[in-house]
């Protein structure tokens, strides 16, 4: 089993995978942050499931970008359960999180999330799905100068742009709504497959990003 976490933004997350399909997931909003109620929902999700941590094959978590601590929070909560349980843990970006339940369609898709001062961190993938430049933070005009094609924009930074983005490229932009638990549940399908091919991070150098 996989236990996900992420902490990226206000919507916390935390599910669990065996090998076949997600057996569990549990999203919420957090007014204040994720200190004090993250280890309480990974104990509800391990009870649904019948295990506790030592029963776990390894821990995924989302690295960001986001609020640093939030993923604090979330990224130290992983490193502590993978020490405990002594399994493998490893790291998501959490735009690859934001664009994975689109990445199949064909189209380019752009994942945002919010980074304040009026900006997004942005990820661009192409029509196969695999990313087509860095990432990086930048405010809506300048991505839109760099995006003529047909363009899936998902990710909760899409609710700051979605006028914008509308105006800017009419009928060749579709802007799906943001669903916060879609990213935990990508993360727990993400790190069940980098587990099941041995691409573990290190408890040492992972920082949030």
């Amino acid at each position: 089993m996989v236990l996900a976490l992420d902490t990226s933004t206000r919507y916390a997350g935390v599910a669990m995978a065996d090998e076949e399909r997600v057996m569990g997931s549990h999203t919420w909003h957090s007014t204040y942050n994720h200190r004090t109620e993250l280890m309480p929902a990974v104990g509800q999700i391990l009870g649904h499931v019948g295990l506790t941590a030592s029963d776990l094959s390894g821990v995924a978590v989302a690295l960001g970008p986001g609020g640093f601590s939030a993923l604090r929070v979330g990224i130290s909560a992983a490193k502590g359960l993978a020490l405990v349980s002594k399994n493998p843990i490893v790291g998501v970006s959490s735009l690859d999180l934001e664009a994975f339940p689109y990445l199949e369609s064909g189209s380019q898709v752009c994942a945002l999330i919010e980074a304040g001062r009026e900006e997004c961190a942005t990820a661009l993938f192409g029509q196969d799905g695999t990313r087509i430049r860095e990432d990086r933070v930048c405010g809506v005009a300048e991505l839109l100068t760099e995006i003529t094609d047909p363009t899936i924009f998902c990710g909760e930074g899409v609710t700051a742009w979605r006028t914008e983005i509308t105006a800017g490229m009419g009928s060749n932009a579709l802007i799906v709504e943001p669903v916060p638990s879609n990213r935990v549940w990508a993360l727990a399908v993400i790190g069940r497959r980098k587990l099941a091919a041995g691409e573990t991070g290190d408890l040492t150098t992972m920082q949030p990003e």
